[in-house]
């Protein structure tokens, strides 16, 4: 029994409502030899012939008439069980949060495996992490620490990477080394608690200048304030990439090291809902590495992708 298939109790209704292999192979869309075989392999397995046949006529034997019901009955249980297998991957939305990007793409990569509810409440990482552990989410978009996925019992993924850029006051493009930069540090932990740990670090790392600030303007145009009165050009940082560039400023890449931000996709590290589960292979499944893994690209020692040494 362990070897009978689904398909096959499904040519055996076929051929007992037909009582002709030919009309029940056209209905099936396959060939009637292909038909033959796979009614011959069912009695086998099952260990009774189902069916009288000759050249002239099909008939279902005794055996065969009693299993007819319960196979039908099989199969109904089957497709119910399949439909409401159905029901439930999509009946419940999964919460998704995040800081402030996403795949671009999201909504078509996820449409095929459940209903993904953006949650309104745009938030820090950090805060966004410690939604997912208590429940207020199901997933997350956020920047973690191997140590925050320890201490709250999360799982990460790498969804995305943003290669950060400095600017400048000046006309100078070229490309600037990490270690001549300033990097903004606010004092709002509850707003940049995340983004104050990354940019102490690689201050730290590369010798970067910290610029101690008050007033929240890591990003938006508060921060090209702060560019103007820095000596140095400002990295900017991933909330930012979007905003546009004052005419009097100007953006420098940076080299030696190239800095990386990843964006990382967190679930609970008890999750077993299939939805979920589905949303997070749909999103990361083939993301690669995004350059993260580069000689001379540089992340956090505690950066979940960080390669060891």
């Amino acid at each position: 029994m362990a070897r009978v298939e689904l398909r096959q109790l499904r040519y055996f209704v076929a051929v007992a409502e037909e009582l002709n292999f030919g009309r029940a192979a056209e209905r099936l869309l396959i060939a009637g030899p292909s038909l033959s075989q796979q009614i011959k392999a069912l009695e086998r397995d099952l260990g009774v012939r189902l069916f009288d046949r000759d050249r002239r006529s099909v008939s279902l034997t005794p055996a065969g008439a009693a299993l007819l019901p319960h196979t039908r009955a099989l199969l109904a249980g089957a497709d119910d069980l399949k439909r409401r297998a159905g029901r439930l991957s999509g009946s419940q939305p999964v919460r998704l949060g995040y800081v402030n990007w996403l795949p671009p793409d999201l909504t078509s990569r996820t449409a095929a495996v459940a209903r993904v509810h953006l949650d309104a409440w745009v938030a820090p990482s950090h805060t966004q992490a410690a939604r997912v552990a208590d429940g207020s989410l199901d997933l997350a978009v956020c920047w973690v620490r191997t140590e925050d996925l320890r201490r709250l019992g999360l799982r990460a993924r790498l969804i995305g990477a943003d290669r950060l850029y400095a600017v400048a006051k000046g006309t100078d493009t070229g490309e600037i080394g990490a270690g001549d930069l300033d990097v903004l540090i606010d004092d709002d932990l509850t707003a940049w608690a995340s983004w104050n740990m990354y940019a102490e670090e690689l201050t730290k790392a590369t010798g970067a200048r910290p610029v101690r600030i008050s007033d929240g303007a890591v990003t938006g145009p508060a921060y090209f304030d702060h560019v103007r009165r820095c000596t140095r050009p400002v990295l900017n940082s991933p909330k930012g990439q979007t905003t546009p560039l004052p005419p009097d400023l100007v953006r420098r890449e940076i080299g030696a090291p190239k800095v990386y931000w990843t964006w990382s996709l967190v679930r609970r590290e008890s999750e077993d809902r299939a939805g979920v589960l589905a949303v997070v292979d749909a999103l990361c499944d083939g993301v690669g590495d995004l350059g993260i893994h580069a000689p001379d690209a540089w992340l956090p020692a505690d950066d979940p992708y960080a390669l060891p040494g």
